[in-house]
C-alpha cells in the first residue's frame, strides 16, 4: 500500500497527515508546547491518596493532578522508589542497573496506602494524554521504545511479538538480544525486528540506553514536579512505529524538520532516507495535496460511502459511546441481499478510517443494513476485522448481535479529534457588505501594498471567491494585472471562511489578514 507522510510545520501547531492511496486516514496536530505527551517520563509527588478508588493523584507540573491506579504501580514499584531515592541523594551514582539491589514485588491485589504516602516522589510514565476535564493517566511501569525494541528497567526477561510466527526466528531474536542487552533491563522484541540484521538490532538497543542515560542525569537534577525526558516528536514516532517500505514519500515545509527526519532515516533505514522531501511554495502543503479539502469531507454527522452510489454514514457521538448507522440511501434495493452485503462491506472500509482519523475512542455501536443471512453477517464481521488490522489503537470487535449490530472497543489515549465542517454565515448581523465592495477592498489592500512592495503578491481567499476574480478572459485578476503592471497570484483555500482573505509577500509573510 502506497503511503505518504505530510507534515506541516506552524509555530503554534504542526499539522501530520498519513495519506494511504491518496486518502486522508490520520491527521495528527501537535502544539509546539506540549509538555504531557503519551511516552514522557516525569518525576512527580503524590499530592493526596484516594483509598476509595484505590489510587493517587499526583502533582507533575500540569494544572490538573496525574492519576494513578494501583494497578498501574507495577510489581517493581519499590524498586523503582529506592532507585528514585537513591539518585537524587547521589547514593546512585551510575544510570546502570548491573548491581542495584531488586525490592520484594508489591501485592498485586494490595491497597495504594500500603505501598506509598502523600508527599512521597515517584517516576513515572504518561500513558494517557489530558483529556476534558481530567488530567493525565500515568504508570510507574516504565519502558523506552525503541524502532526494534523495547527496553524495560528492572525486568531480565526478553519477549518477543506473537507476530512473530517463525520458530526459528524466535530463537535468533532471543539468543541474540540476550547477549546484547545490559543488565537490568528486560527487552520486548517488537513484531518489525522480524529479519532484522545484528547491526540495526544493536543499534537500536544503544540508542535506548543513551535515552536512559538521559532519563538518569534529569532525575539527578533533583526537581519536583520535573520531566525527565521526552518522547520523539510526533514525526519522529510515526517514522518510528509506522515506517516501512511501504512509504513512498514524506513530505515537510519546514527545512530543519526535513533535515532532523533525514537523520533520523540516516539511522534507522539509511537507503530510504532520500524520501523526505521539502515542500516551498506558496500553496500551504495541506491544502496543495487536498487534505483540508478531505477534512471538510469526512467530518460531521453525515459522511458519504466512496464508490457506493449513495450511501452514507450517520455518525453520532453520546456522552457514553459513538453511534454509527449505514443509511443506504436511495440507489438500493432492501431485496438486494447481495448488494447490501457490498454496501455494508465498503461502510466498514470507512468506518475503520473514521476511527482513526477521528481517533474515537471507548465503545463505538455501529448498525449495519440488515442481512438475514448468518453467512453474510460472518463476512462482514471478518472483513472490519480485516480493515481494523491497520489500527494501532488496541480495540475489540464483537461479532454482529442478532438485531445486526456491532460493537467494537477502542483504545483513546488522546482527546477525539473534532472538526467543524460547517461555514459561519456571514450574515448572521442581518447585513453583511456586498461582493462588490469586497473585492474592492481587497483592491484597495492591493493598491496600498503594491506601492510598498515591489515583489508579488499572493492573495489566499476562499474558493468560491477565487472562481469569481479569476473567471473570464479579462477577470477582476486580468483587470488588476492591466492597471497596476503587476500579477496577483490569488490561491483557493480550503478552510477559509467566505469572506475571509489574505495576501502575502513572495517570502510568505503575511502582509494583511481580512475576515468579516
Amino acid at each position: 500500500m502506497k503511503k505518504e507522510l505530510l507534515i506541516s510545520y506552524e509555530e503554534d501547531a504542526s499539522k501530520i497527515a498519513l495519506i494511504e492511496e491518496g486518502r486522508l486516514f490520520e491527521l495528527h496536530e501537535i502544539e509546539q508546547k506540549t509538555d504531557f505527551v503519551v511516552g514522557d517520563i516525569f518525576v512527580g509527588k503524590i499530592k493526596k491518596l484516594a483509598p476509595n478508588l484505590n489510587a493517587a493523584f499526583v502533582n507533575i507540573g500540569y494544572e490538573k493532578d496525574a492519576f494513578l491506579h494501583y494497578q498501574d504501580l507495577g510489581p517493581q514499584y519499590l524498586t523503582y522508589k529506592k532507585f528514585l531515592y537513591d539518585t537524587t541523594s547521589k547514593k546512585q551514582q551510575t544510570s546502570s542497573l548491573k548491581n542495584f539491589s531488586i525490592q520484594p514485588e508489591i501485592h498485586k491485589n494490595g491497597t495504594i496506602d500500603k505501598v506509598m504516602s502523600a508527599g512521597d516522589e515517584v517516576l513515572l510514565q504518561i500513558t494517557k494524554e489530558p483529556i476534558s476535564t481530567k488530567g493525565p493517566r500515568i504508570s510507574t511501569q516504565i519502558s523506552l521504545t525503541g524502532r526494534f525494541l523495547v527496553l524495560i528497567p528492572f525486568d531480565n526477561k526478553v519477549s518477543i511479538s506473537k507476530k512473530i510466527k517463525t520458530t526459528e526466528e524466535k530463537a535468533r531474536l532471543k539468543t541474540l538480544i540476550e547477549s546484547i542487552k545490559p543488565e537490568g533491563f528486560g527487552v520486548i522484541i517488537r513484531t518489525v525486528a522480524e529479519g532484522k540484521k545484528v547491526a540495526e538490532l544493536h543499534n537500536d538497543m544503544n540508542q535506548l540506553v543513551d535515552k536512559w542515560n538521559v532519563c538518569f542525569k534529569n532525575i539527578q537534577k533533583n526537581k519536583v514536579p520535573a520531566k525527565a525526558l521526552s518522547e520523539e516528536d510526533k514525526a519522529s514516532a510515526i517514522l518510528r512505529d509506522n515506517f516501512n517500505q511501504d512509504f513512498v514519500s514524506i513530505i515537510c515545509d519546514n527545512e530543519q524538520m526535513v533535515n532532523d527526519m533525514k537523520n533520523y532515516l540516516e539511522v534507522i533505514a539509511p537507503e530510504r532516507k532520500n524520501i523526505v522531501q521539502f515542500y516551498d511554495s506558496h500553496i500551504p502543503l495541506l491544502e496543495y495535496y487536498n487534505v483540508e479539502k478531505q477534512l471538510k469531507q469526512s467530518f460531521g454527522k453525515h459522511v458519504n460511502i466512496p464508490s457506493s452510489k449513495g450511501a452514507y454514514l450517520v455518525i453520532e457521538h453520546t456522552e457514553a459511546l459513538h453511534v454509527i448507522d449505514v443509511n443506504s440511501g436511495n440507489n438500493i434495493s432492501s431485496a438486494s441481499k447481495e448488494h447490501a452485503l457490498n454496501v455494508n462491506k465498503m461502510a466498514s472500509t470507512e468506518i475503520a478510517r473514521q476511527l482513526r482519523l477521528r481517533d474515537m475512542g471507548g465503545i463505538i455501536v455501529v448498525d449495519f443494513i440488515d442481512m438475514p443471512n448468518p453467512d453474510h453477517r460472518k463476512d462482514l464481521y471478518e472483513h472490519l476485522r480485516e480493515e481494523m488490522k491497520r489500527d494501532k489503537a488496541k480495540h475489540k470487535i464483537l461479532p454482529p448481535s442478532k438485531f445486526g449490530l456491532i460493537q467494537i472497543t477502542r483504545q483513546r489515549v488522546r482527546p477525539e479529534k473534532q472538526i467543524d465542517t460547517t461555514e459561519e454565515n456571514p450574515n448572521k448581523d442581518g447585513e453583511i457588505l456586498a461582493p462588490i465592495f469586497v473585492v474592492e477592498r481587497m483592491e484597495e489592500h492591493i493598491k496600498a501594498l503594491l506601492t510598498k512592495h515591489k515583489g508579488k503578491l499572493y492573495l489566499h481567499t476562499h474558493p468560491f471567491v477565487e472562481a469569481y476574480l479569476t473567471k473570464g478572459l479579462m477577470s477582476h485578476q486580468m483587470k488588476w494585472f492591466m492597471k497596476y503592471k503587476k500579477w496577483v497570484t490569488i490561491i483557493p483555500r480550503d478552510s477559509f471562511k467566505y469572506l475571509e482573505f489574505k495576501i502575502y509577500n513572495a517570502d510568505r509573510e503575511e502582509l494583511m489578514n481580512y475576515s468579516n
